[in-house]
């Protein structure tokens, strides 16, 4: 029962925090001042930490990771990495325009890889 309740903690997390990152590129985009909003700078840190946890907790109860290493899992946290290093890219630390919205696609691009494979449980679900 607790992994259940984790499991959809942990992908209700993951949908706000995707939901979240595009509201924040399409406000970066934009150039809207909201990116100076002490919640907006807050908030993401919350879930995304929220998110970690449940992950670790998840892919402990029910896996037992990284005792028991599973490929489809560690995809997930190398994709993870590379999301979180597009994200950063995307919202702060790109130097035009151009390298921001790239990094913001390839970001999304890669949350899609990290759904496909929690639902396949394959590193390869294409």
């Amino acid at each position: 029962m607790l992994y259940i309740g984790l499991k959809h903690l942990h992908t209700t997390v993951a949908t706000l925090t995707v939901l979240l990152f595009i509201l924040r590129g399409g406000w970066m985009v934009t150039g809207s001042a909201m990116l100076q909003r002490k919640w907006v700078r807050i908030l993401p840190h919350v879930i995304d930490t929220t998110l970690l946890v449940t992950a670790f907790a998840v892919a402990w109860i029910g896996w037992r990771y990284p005792v028991v290493l599973h490929d489809w899992i560690t995809a997930k946290v190398i994709a993870l990495v590379v999301y979180i290093v597009l994200g950063i890219i995307a919202l702060k630390r790109g130097r035009t325009a151009t390298i921001r919205v790239t990094a913001f696609v390839a970001a999304l691009a890669v949350y899609g890889y990290i759904v496909l494979v929690a639902l396949y449980k394959t590193p390869l679900p294409i």
